[in-house]
């Protein structure tokens, strides 16, 4: 796959009560421990890693990242596309940069720099 998902977000009002319902209903091992309390799963052979946590204003939410070479590019194609910036391209404190879009259905999508 030319540009494959890179990594999914669950975030709510409450997300240590989500880590612990993802965690206890498929059994993934959640590392909470950092300042955000951003629980991080690992990737694995047949899988992608992903976080879940609280949002920042009590919303719910789940999003999907996509691994792009060029996140403004990206978000350029798709404006073209019919597609809507929702965020700027940002770089997360000791992680990655991220940027979002909606599509066209106002579905929110996630890209997140390839790594160098």
């Amino acid at each position: 796959m030319a540009n494959p998902v890179a990594w999914f977000e669950v975030v709510g009002k409450d997300g240590k009560k989500l880590q612990e319902f993802y965690g206890g209903l498929f059994g993934w091992k959640i590392d909470a421990n950092n300042p955000m309390n951003y629980g991080m799963t690992e990737a694995s052979e047949t899988g992608i890693g992903g976080g879940i946590g609280g949002s920042q204003d009590g919303s719910t939410q789940l999003t999907f990242y996509v691994a792009v070479d060029d996140l403004q590019a990206s978000l350029d194609k798709a404006g073209k596309l019919g597609g809507k910036t929702i965020m700027e391209p940002m770089d997360v404190p000791g992680g990655p940069t991220i940027a979002m879009f909606a599509d066209p259905e106002g579905n929110v999508v996630g890209l997140m720099k390839t790594p160098a």
